[in-house]
């Protein structure tokens, strides 16, 4: 893979300069967002990848990388509230967010944020539905609870699903998986999701895992403004290799 393209050097340049001359940084930030041409790369011995399955854009990945280009350059604290708790230092209307990123780049964020995070959270509402049936009828054991969420979901366990996705993608058939190709797992999921479910089926599936997400973020209190939820990420993952049960 390759460095950092000239374009994208030129985009960092700019950024940089804007930050100088007392543009806020998160602004400047999502306007070389805009720029980025590249959808991964290698950088000081990490490899980023910023589209997964070249449709979905995690922006708060690219983020994460330009901040490392602006060490000293930006809050520490404003930093960690962004790429940690998605919390950016300055709020933004959803039509100024999209404004600054580009319709294209939103567009492919929008498929980040339902195909991948939103199909996150809808595993972990029915995971935590099925436990609380378990607890009700006596059943503290969590083993298989994640299989179970899978079948009821897809049709089928996780194993299953991953095993046909890697035959798909020609992907080993390992123990373990990056943090990418479960991105990108994810992303599968959510559409083989679309292809066996029907629309109302969907419709519920969303509005549940929007609950649920909505639930760990800890906005009751406040009004569900797509703008404030469609801005969230995962970056605060961490960069592992996940060992399969």
């Amino acid at each position: 893979m390759a460095g950092v393209s000239t374009r994208d050097t030129q985009a960092i340049q700019g950024l940089k300069s804007a930050i100088a001359e007392g543009k806020n940084w998160y602004v400047a930030m999502l306007e070389t967002i805009r720029l980025w041409s590249s959808s991964e790369e290698d950088y000081d011995g990490r490899h980023y990848c910023y589209l997964i399955d070249n449709e979905a854009f995690d922006w708060l990945i690219l983020a994460e990388r330009l901040c490392e280009e602006l060490d000293g350059l930006i809050p520490a604290k404003e930093r960690t509230n962004l790429l940690f708790f998605s919390i950016p230092p300055i709020e933004l209307s959803k039509d100024e967010f999209k404004n600054l990123i580009g319709a294209s780049k939103y567009e492919t964020h929008l498929n980040y944020f339902y195909g991948i995070l939103v199909e996150n959270f809808l595993i972990l509402a029915v995971t935590e539905e099925i436990r609380k049936k378990r607890r009700v009828l006596g059943l503290n054991s969590d083993n298989g609870i994640v299989d179970e969420a899978y079948q009821h979901i897809y049709g089928a366990n996780q194993f299953a699903l991953l095993k046909q996705f890697r035959r798909e993608r020609h992907y080993p058939q390992l123990r373990s998986i990056s943090l990418t190709e479960l991105n990108i797992f994810t992303y599968w999921l959510f559409k083989y999701r679309m292809k066996i479910r029907d629309k109302s089926c969907m419709a519920s599936d969303t509005k549940k895992a929007l609950a649920k997400l909505h639930e760990i973020l800890g906005l009751k209190a406040k009004p569900l403004r797509p703008s404030a939820l469609e801005g969230c990420g995962m970056s605060a993952v961490s960069r592992r290799r996940v060992q399969l049960s």
